[in-house]
């Protein structure tokens, strides 16, 4: 065992927060297949309204995003993550309580994801803020693939358990397991040890601070490029996945079941991706990575977008196929990304850098998956799959051509 890893598998503080991200991530994929499934089979609705649905739990990032990266570098974080895990799980155990009663609608359950996505804005910009403080910097890559490969195997099995549940219990009460998810998530982060404390008192305005988290993401030399390349891959990628739920139900005709198959492909090629991160980038460089890595996801939707008019089964295998090579890319860019975005980055501005690319990313989102529901009703589901994988393929051979070619592992950030 090297001393690298010797010395993150004994930091407790990250084991904690490791396991209680796996546990709730385990729920997410559940509820990424039961979610869909409530959607399209038991209300009855559209591409649109997946999008629509998929939108209303990123538009909080809309409105409260930026301000939430000042909040996070002005409190304590591990606060802030407890209680917003034990709200989500509050929220998603609404879903089959206002089900049961029969009185969820497809406007309902939108206006619940945003309540869910406002609370998802607070935890994302406090969670990717406190790594750096559980673990030194040299170790960021190393923790940040464990992270991503316990979210790869989550995504693994996640779906297949989803599928399993949804077919066994209903969709209402599949999303029932997220919220324990949740619940256990936000126990463990209470009782994780960690240095966590109370910054200094604000001097400037909020206003102050989020020019100056902008002005940090988008005047940085590197950063800026990798930030815009990012919020285009978001807007791309919510047009892709959003009508692949139908396109897997309706046009493919997989099922429930099949579904969760195809999904669990995603997480088995992230897990391989995230194993191969650190080394591939040291090889290769961390560019090349992100860039190559992006590319590669673009050609997984088209071998998705290519399985149409095949049997059942084959449709099953080919979208699989296809799953697999874009989890491959999604595994092998998230941890490079993010911890070269937290190496760069001074700690007293770690809230507002993530909560800056994490807004406009979801930003993306809200306008990606509105507009591939809509593309796919009025033009076709195949085709929104192509315009997604188009559009990916040009992100990644747009950000290999930028200044962000040049990002390295051993950039500094400045002295505080």
């Amino acid at each position: 065992m090297t001393e690298r890893a010797a010395r993150l598998r004994h930091n407790p503080g990250f084991r904690r927060i490791w396991l209680a991200s796996t546990i709730s991530d385990f729920g997410t994929s559940i509820t990424a297949v039961a979610l869909g499934v409530l959607i399209v089979s038991d209300l009855g609705g559209t591409a649109t309204d997946v999008g629509l649905v998929r939108g209303a739990s990123v538009t909080p990032y809309l409105a409260i995003g930026l301000f939430v990266g000042v909040l996070a570098d002005r409190v304590r974080r591990k606060p802030l993550l407890v209680g917003t895990d034990l709200g989500r799980a509050v929220v998603l155990a609404g879903i089959p309580l206002v089900a049961a009663i029969g009185a969820l609608t497809v406007p309902l359950l939108a206006g619940l994801m945003v309540v869910f996505g406002a609370l998802s804005v607070l935890s994302f910009a406090a969670q990717q803020s406190f790594v750096p403080r559980l673990v030194p910097r040299q170790l960021l890559p190393r923790a940040n693939a464990r992270l991503e490969q316990s979210t790869a195997a989550a995504q693994t099995t996640g779906p297949l358990l989803g599928g399993g549940l949804v077919a066994a219990i209903g969709a209402p009460l599949a999303i029932l397991v997220d919220a324990a998810s949740y619940a256990l998530s936000g126990l463990l982060v209470a009782a994780t040890s960690v240095n966590d404390p109370r910054p200094q008192p604000a001097t400037r305005s909020v206003l102050a601070d989020l020019r100056e988290g902008a002005r940090w993401v988008y005047r940085h030399r590197t950063l800026r490029p990798l930030a815009l390349s990012t919020h285009t891959w978001f807007l791309f990628n919510a047009v892709a996945t959003t009508a692949y739920v139908p396109y897997a139900l309706r046009e493919l005709g997989i099922g429930a079941g099949g579904l969760g198959a195809t999904l669990a492909l995603t997480g088995a090629g992230a897990l391989l991706g995230s194993f191969a991160s650190e080394a591939l980038s040291r090889r290769i460089g961390i560019a090349a990575t992100v860039a190559a890595s992006r590319v590669l996801e673009a050609g997984g939707f088209a071998v998705v977008a290519a399985a149409g008019g095949a049997g059942t089964t084959s449709a099953v295998v080919i979208a699989a196929a296809g799953q697999l090579l874009y989890g491959l890319g999604f595994g092998a860019e998230g941890p490079i990304e993010m911890s070269y975005r937290q190496a760069v980055t001074p700690d007293r501005l770690q809230g507002r850098m993530n909560a800056t690319m994490r807004s406009l990313n979801r930003a993306a989102v809200v306008v990606g998956a509105p507009l591939g529901g809509f593309f796919a009703d009025a033009v076709g589901l195949r085709p929104a799959l192509w315009l997604g994988s188009a559009g990916l393929a040009a992100v990644g051979v747009q950000l290999a051509a930028s200044r962000f070619r040049t990002a390295h592992h051993d950039d500094q950030p400045p002295p505080a």
